[in-house]
């Protein structure tokens, strides 16, 4: 039986990727009680790492919010990881944080960051509403334009 989670997921045409493996000396997600810490995920697809430079200056706007949303694909992956495949256990997303590699003088951070807020929204319904840091930095690892880190309740 499909879970609602995953049904949702279906309904948005979403497949989730086997999340990735952890590039340097952390692990991928940590549970402590009730909240699941999703470390940063990156601008990781199929095919390799998309959308890398600087937004504002090599990467768009709207490619700047589409990698912040391909970030947030990868946080439901490693998520339903830490749940051993039952993301039906989310009782809602409490924060997100978007780091955006961003270029000098560019300002529009959240719009970015609304491409992972958006998605989280879009798959968890109300519980998917989150408190949110959109933070711009110099630079990201393997220059990709966005990372996403989250925080989950869990029951």
């Amino acid at each position: 039986m499909t879970g609602r989670i995953e049904g949702r997921l279906q309904e948005l045409g979403l497949t989730l990727p086997t999340p990735p493996a952890p590039v340097a000396s952390y692990v991928p997600f940590v549970i402590a009680g009730n909240l699941v810490f999703i470390s940063g995920q990156v601008t990781m697809a199929p095919e390799g790492l998309k959308y890398l430079g600087a937004v504002g200056k090599d990467v768009s706007l709207e490619d700047g919010r589409s990698a912040a949303r391909l970030c947030a694909i990868n946080v439901v992956a490693q998520l339903k990881a830490a749940l051993d495949g039952n993301l039906d256990r989310v009782k809602r997303c409490v924060k997100l944080t978007i780091f955006v590699n961003a270029a000098e003088g560019f300002a529009q951070h959240p719009e970015v960051a609304n491409g992972a807020s958006d998605l989280i929204v879009e798959i968890f319904g109300e519980a998917g509403r989150h408190s949110r840091a959109a933070v711009g930095a110099g630079s990201l690892p393997r220059n990709v334009a966005t990372e996403v880190e989250a925080v989950f309740e869990i029951a």
